[in-house]
């Protein structure tokens, strides 16, 4: 082992973000890195570097938490293609008619809903974005109101589950899989509620925000439950597969995926050409996911060896740094990275560092996992980088990003305040895993 393990710890994580940076493939930069350093830590040896690279791919492909990642992709883009997300849309804008902001606000519960049988930040953002945003121009919202309540719906497809990064996170962290669903729960439902409160002052500040709107009748909201059926079909199959022990987290994706497919039939979609479509673009995504997958697995053993994480857990235990300053500091590294990379990247390169300073603090690893994707959730809103902006401008090219990042500002500091939330009553994130594994 080489004498300066933690210098070159430093010197891969450096490497590790110019390369990002640089615009190499996510899964690419993190393998050389850790395949670089691997070997150099050892003294170059090779060969125990590349017993790294021999043994990371089948460990991985063999994992049942890797599994569940193409299903979930699968079912995401079969029920994407079975429309349930304009059922979604015009149930939650009726149902909230009479709230400031309904469209918006509409727009903030159809993205919960849509993100419970997704998992996908992105496709949740462009799906309310196709759905909503003709919607709310029509009406005659600002475009900032309208962009904005888009972006923090779209981020909750990643904060209710099921979860893509969620996965990752717990292939990572190696913690179970059903117990990060069952912990995102009450916590994405929080994330909403204070989306649509903010919405809601928003619109009593500025009432320019958003024309009053057609108040709907009971029979009018009524209507639309029809509507919501195939999305409580297809979450409760999945989650309370999970959650009763019917299911494993595998069998609960597969099912849903079937499912999905089946419902693809309702709109008249269900056809061998969208089917073929939903299996390229799954293919696509979990071609990308797994790559990166592999790749953080070797930077993980990489600096594993290095034993920079736990020295850096010991260095602030030792210092005897209140936790929830830490806390603080980390949230505000977290930030900063969202403003210059997107998340996977985020994820990748910080859990291997962080979770073993967190769980050195006292922190419970599943609640990590929830504050990790609610930190996500920053780096998809916060400029100059902010996916889901990206999203809305490339969907809508004549509303400007500048537009779009204002739009935003108001539900980053929505997203700080569910974070302090979480720190301060752990209990929001560990209830549901607690009594639901008893």
């Amino acid at each position: 082992m080489s004498p300066y393990a933690t210098e070159i710890a430093i010197i891969g994580v450096i490497a590790l973000i110019v390369l990002i940076f640089a615009g190499m493939n996510i899964g690419m930069a993190l393998l050389t890195v850790g395949f670089i350093g691997y070997a150099s830590c050892l003294n170059w040896n090779w060969k125990a570097a590349f017993g790294v690279l021999r043994t990371v791919p089948s460990t991985q492909a063999g994992s049942y938490s890797t599994l569940v990642v193409p299903l979930f992709v699968l079912m995401g883009n079969f029920a994407y293609r079975a429309g349930l997300s304009s059922g979604l849309y015009q149930t939650g804008t009726k149902w909230l008619s009479r709230v400031p902001g309904s469209l918006a606000c509409g727009t903030v519960a159809a993205g919960a809903g849509f993100g419970a049988i997704c998992g996908s930040n992105t496709a949740t953002c462009a799906t309310m974005c196709t759905i909503a945003l003709p919607e709310m121009r029509k009406a005659g919202y600002n475009d900032q109101l309208s962009t904005g309540s888009i972006a923090i719906g779209g981020t909750l497809g990643i904060l209710i589950p099921p979860s893509t990064p969620m996965i990752l996170y717990a292939i990572m962290a190696s913690c179970s899989v059903g117990s990060l669903f069952e912990a995102g729960i009450l916590p994405g439902i929080m994330m909403a509620t204070l989306s649509i409160i903010t919405i809601v002052i928003l619109c009593k500040i500025n009432p320019d925000f958003a024309p009053s709107t057609q108040k709907c009748t009971w029979n009018e909201r009524i209507k639309t439950l029809p509507g919501l059926i195939p999305v409580v079909l297809l979450f409760g199959i999945v989650m309370g597969g999970i959650f009763t022990g019917w299911f494993s987290v595998t069998q609960s994706a597969a099912v849903g995926a079937f499912v999905a497919m089946l419902l693809m039939a309702l709109p008249k979609n269900l056809t061998i050409r969208t089917i073929i479509d939903a299996l390229r673009e799954c293919t696509r995504t979990f071609s990308m996911t797994f790559f990166i997958i592999i790749g953080a697995s070797v930077f993980g053993n990489f600096l594993a060896i290095t034993k920079m994480p736990m020295s850096l857990a010991n260095l602030i235990t030792g210092a005897n740094i209140n936790r929830y300053v830490v806390i603080v500091l980390i949230t505000l590294i977290y930030l900063f990275l969202g403003m210059i990379m997107d998340e996977l990247p985020m994820i990748m390169l910080t859990v291997p560092i962080f979770l073993p300073v967190i769980q050195a603090l006292g922190f419970d690893k599943i609640w990590f996992g929830i504050y990790i994707i609610m930190a996500m959730e920053l780096g998809a809103l916060s400029p100059p980088v902010g996916l889901n902006c990206f999203i809305i401008n490339g969907i809508q090219k004549d509303i400007s990003l500048a537009t779009i990042y204002k739009g935003v500002l108001p539900f980053i500091l929505t997203i700080f305040v569910a974070i302090a939330l979480i720190t301060a009553f752990p209990i929001i994130v560990t209830y549901l895993p607690t009594v639901l594994n008893q």
